[in-house]
């Protein structure tokens, strides 16, 4: 996808959303995946595809960020959050904007104690069984 037609660019004004939280460098949107409500996704402003491509002052201004998104996510009270990047559509990426998601996660909730990687090791282990 080019710069020009994506829709986490913010000039594109392509966003359903506004962002919730905002530095100079990132913008926090909440998900708009039904299946993770108690979602954010910190957005750098800078087009680029992966984090790979970010730059030493975005690396530096990250940590803020992600504190406003989990600061965003706080009146829900989580017990613990999932913090990931995706990097190229094998591996789940569907934006090609550069994104971290930072999910909120719950004690009571069916994946407690379940990291991020659980998902695809059982996946993995059924393959190998089949």
């Amino acid at each position: 996808m080019s710069e020009q037609a994506c829709r986490f660019c913010l000039h594109n004004q392509l966003l359903s959303d506004a962002p919730i939280f905002e530095t100079e460098r990132f913008y926090v949107l909440r998900s708009n995946d039904p299946a993770l409500p108690h979602s954010t996704m910190v957005i750098p402003r800078r087009h680029g595809t992966t984090p790979l491509e970010m730059d030493a002052a975005e690396w530096v201004e990250l940590p803020m960020a992600i504190e406003g998104a989990r600061q965003a996510l706080g009146s829900w009270a989580p017990d613990g959050y999932t913090i990931g990047w995706n990097v190229g559509a094998v591996a789940g990426q569907t934006v090609d904007h550069t994104h971290l998601h930072v999910i909120a996660r719950f004690k009571d909730e069916p994946m407690a104690g379940k990291g991020i990687r659980h998902p695809l090791k059982k996946a993995l282990r059924q393959d190998h069984n089949a």
